[in-house]
């Protein structure tokens, strides 16, 4: 069974910082590239950033470039998502999903998805 399960959110001010992380299990964790979307009621999930298989290239979208970044560790089957310099336009639900392919920015097109975890930036 399948499953990915992100936590590290919460509440934080505006400027502030987080890290989220993304337990992986039941498939082989390096032959997947990683990705994050993020998510607010009423609208489509958004594509954040994606990670290749060994971690060695990653994808952000222009509205996190330069705040986020994104890592792995193989070892752990773990993702990261290091998120500084926080905005109120930052708060949504945020999902780690897989896919065997980068670089894919299109939600259907990850096979397995988390639950989510919810981050909220205050202002």
């Amino acid at each position: 069974q399948v499953q990915l399960v992100e936590s590290g959110g919460g509440l934080v001010q505006a400027g502030g910082s987080l890290r989220l992380s993304c337990a992986v299990s039941g498939l082989t964790f390096s032959s997947y590239a990683m990705g994050w979307f993020r998510q607010v009621p009423g609208k489509e999930r958004e594509f954040v950033s994606q990670i290749s298989w060994e971690g060695t290239d990653a994808y952000y979208a222009n509205s996190v470039k330069g705040r986020f970044r994104v890592t792995r560790d193989n070892a752990k089957n773990t993702l990261y998502l290091d998120m500084n310099t926080l905005k109120p336009d930052d708060t949504a639900v945020y999902y780690c999903a897989a896919t065997p392919k980068y670089i894919r920015i299109r939600s259907s097109e990850y096979e397995h998805w988390g639950q989510g975890t919810q981050v909220t930036v205050s202002s």
